[in-house]
């Protein structure tokens, strides 16, 4: 009886030299210690629960999801446990929390508009993590969302067919609201890519139109099956009208020559790859061509008895 009482009594001589010093109630110091210990214990469990995420499972996005998920559950759950602990019932807590609310509209627009970006982007879910997405200036895979702002690994800008710069952007989840989101990945699943071929007019143009359609077909079109099937899937969710799957080779004259364009569907991560083998084989193959032969800007003279034309056409009578 005595060590406690005496143990009792050391508190409290701590707790009012606390009091002396910091001018802190006994009851302020009990709430502050009851706080400590609320974020000490979640911390803990949640240090504990990723450790045996990490151990049961290698897979980088359940990892991810459940780092991110704890974190948000334990946060709303510190929120809860301090609304109780301090503010005596939910009706003064919630007029304390309106009227910071509006206080903090005025004082804090663009991170209030970035909270609520990441709420949009959570629940209606324009792109995910993984996703390929264009959004205003900058395009890139999705590789981190967070309450403020979501994290891009750059495609594009100086290197050619959406290649990766390694340059890591982070955008405000804000503008969601203000820009155009393009997803390459989500619905669909396929973009189409063209390539496009000029030839000269002397060029056997249907001979050379025959072996783009082999080519295209031997890297594209495996993949039409699964394409239609993608399209069937997402018509329950949007609109896409997409009939034929199987690469095309268009004809067309411009300036120069007669220009043959491959229309094909590729992965969007594989569009230069892609393009690297089709070249690689149009180049091999239009090699052994004679009759074949690539279209560029130059000067010609035009003379009628070279061109084998004897007569010459008279003017017109005016």
């Amino acid at each position: 009886m005595e060590l406690c009482q005496n143990g009792g009594n050391n508190i409290i001589s701590i707790s009012e030299s606390i009091q002396i010093i910091s001018g802190l109630s006994y009851d302020t110091q009990i709430k502050l210690l009851i706080s400590i210990l609320i974020v000490t214990i979640l911390f803990l469990f949640r240090v504990l629960l990723l450790k045996i995420v990490w151990k049961r499972t290698e897979d980088v996005r359940i990892r991810y999801i459940w780092q991110k998920t704890s974190t948000y559950l334990i946060s709303i759950i510190i929120i809860f446990l301090f609304g109780q602990l301090w503010f005596r019932g939910f009706g003064e807590f919630g007029t304390f929390l309106g009227l910071v609310s509006a206080g903090l509209a005025i004082a804090l627009k663009d991170p209030i508009t970035n909270i609520a970006g990441w709420f949009f982007i959570i629940l209606r879910k324009p792109f995910t993590l993984k996703d390929r997405i264009q959004i205003g200036d900058h395009a890139g895979d999705v590789i981190d969302i967070r309450i403020f702002q979501f994290t891009l690994l750059e495609i594009g800008n100086w290197v050619d067919a959406d290649q990766s710069t390694g340059r890591i952007i982070h955008i405000p989840n804000g503008i969601v609201f203000t820009e155009v989101t393009a997803n390459y990945t989500k619905g669909f699943q396929y973009i189409w890519d063209e390539i496009p071929v000029l030839l000269t007019f002397e060029s056997n143009w249907k001979k050379a139109k025959d072996i783009l359609i082999n080519i295209s077909n031997n890297h594209a079109e495996h993949l039409s099956k699964p394409a239609e099937k993608k399209v069937k899937e997402a018509s329950r969710k949007f609109m896409i009208f997409y009939n034929e799957f199987t690469p095309k080779v268009y004809t067309n004259v411009k300036d120069s020559g007669i220009l043959l364009t491959i229309r094909y569907l590729c992965e969007p991560r594989s569009r230069r790859g892609t393009q690297h083998d089709i070249w690689e084989n149009i180049l091999d193959q239009f090699s052994q061509c004679e009759d074949i032969d690539f279209a560029y800007p130059t000067q010609r003279f035009y003379n009628n008895l070279l061109e084998n034309k004897t007569r010459i056409k008279s003017p017109p009578d005016i």
